[in-house]
């Protein structure tokens, strides 16, 4: 046997397929202690997430030792407050994302186009996902992280999970890396959308909070631009919907351990705002492509705990961008601004088809693209 993976069976006279990979962070397969376990373990010893001290042995023995024998049990009651008959939230907001990209380039495109998605930790993996495209013939990937901001400890992360599989394959496919999408245009006009849809039905709120995943304040020290690119996107949200500096508020979310982490925290600002009287709040948390255990369980129900707790009364989380057509829209537009030449390829179509197709697409994104009032 050799030391690389091969494709014996593939058919060199056929026409590669394109492969489109959509990675998020991952989900424990179930909601009990033994699964959480497993996924803290390999979440939690990722260097990208948590950057141990210069002696990695004191990580180990604190992870080992302490977290890992406390933190799956409080993590699982966490997960069944917001597990599905389907299974967990994001697993099935993923496949639904996967699905519906894959039909609407078909669509768009034609040829032979597969997408997949893939955990960073959990099920299904990166590998699986990727072992899936090759299955497909696929010699062209591009690797799609749902996370609009970049964070070398979720982005970072995927980079790392891609490159340790092609390390035991033989061929390698053309690929390419998307880092980021936090100021794309679709992407705000998406989210925007969302927000005012969720007004209609619940009227205008006080204020609206968006709450952004936190990080520790020394990878942000370390040159992380993640930090930079939450402000940015809710500048430019804030800027799309037209609101005031006193009706908008941008939070971090999700601390863990004891070290400072970005500020200030979404917890401590809803336990004042409902000190101070401020009654009706709507939070929306943009850096999340698909509900989860941060969104579901942390924003809607912890947090809505805290805020009532403390006096407020009218308390709305608004629901990730999920599986919505313009979210859906939203990644397909990044496919073709990334990729455009492998879903058009000259060898793959007739020229008058080709053609067709291209002046529609071109059409259609255009149309999307935000027209400045100068222009």
């Amino acid at each position: 046997m050799g030391v690389y993976e091969g494709e014996p069976g593939f058919q060199h006279s056929e026409h590669p397929a394109v492969g489109i990979l959509l990675t998020n962070v991952g989900t424990p397969d179930a909601p009990d202690t033994l699964s959480l376990r497993r996924y803290l373990a390999q979440f939690l010893s990722d260097p990208r997430v948590i950057e141990p001290p210069p002696a990695r042995w004191m990580w180990k023995i604190i992870l080992h030792g302490i977290i890992l024998n406390t933190r799956p049990r409080k993590s699982a009651a966490l997960y069944r407050n917001i597990w599905t008959e389907e299974g967990s939230p994001l697993l099935v907001h993923s496949r639904r994302q996967a699905a519906g990209l894959q039909a609407l380039l078909r669509e768009r495109f034609g040829g032979p186009v597969h997408v997949e998605a893939g955990m960073g930790y959990g099920n299904p993996s990166v590998a699986a996902a990727l072992d899936n495209l090759k299955a497909q013939h696929c010699r062209r990937i591009f690797i799609l992280p749902l996370f609009p901001q970049y964070c070398s400890a979720t982005t970072g992360s995927t980079f790392d999970a891609v490159g340790k599989y092609f390390q035991g394959q033989r061929w390698i496919p053309e690929m390419r890396f998307n880092t980021s999408y936090h100021d794309h245009p679709l992407y705000i006009r998406a989210l925007a959308a969302t927000i005012r849809g969720y007004q209609e039905e619940h009227d205008k709120p006080t204020r609206t909070l968006i709450s952004f995943h936190g990080l520790p304040l020394r990878y942000i020290k370390g040159g992380d631009p993640y930090h930079c690119q939450c402000l940015k996107t809710g500048r430019l949200m804030i800027e799309e919907l037209g609101l005031r500096e006193d009706e908008v508020f941008i939070r971090f979310q999700s601390l863990f351990g004891r070290e400072r982490w970005l500020q200030p925290y979404t917890d401590e600002t809803l336990a004042e705002w409902g000190r101070q009287g401020i009654t009706h709040v709507h939070a929306v948390c943009p850096g999340f492509s698909s509900d989860c255990v941060e969104t579901l369980e942390e924003m809607d129900i912890t947090n809505r705990e805290i805020y009532e707790a403390a006096g407020g009364r009218d308390y709305h989380y608004i629901p990730a961008l999920n599986e919505r057509s313009d979210h859906i829209e939203l990644l397909a537009a990044i496919c073709w601004e990334k990729m455009s030449d492998w879903l058009i390829g000259r060898d793959r179509y007739d020229e008058q088809d080709e053609n067709r197709k291209v002046e529609a697409t071109c059409r259609h994104y255009e149309a999307l693209k935000p027209h400045s009032p100068n222009a």
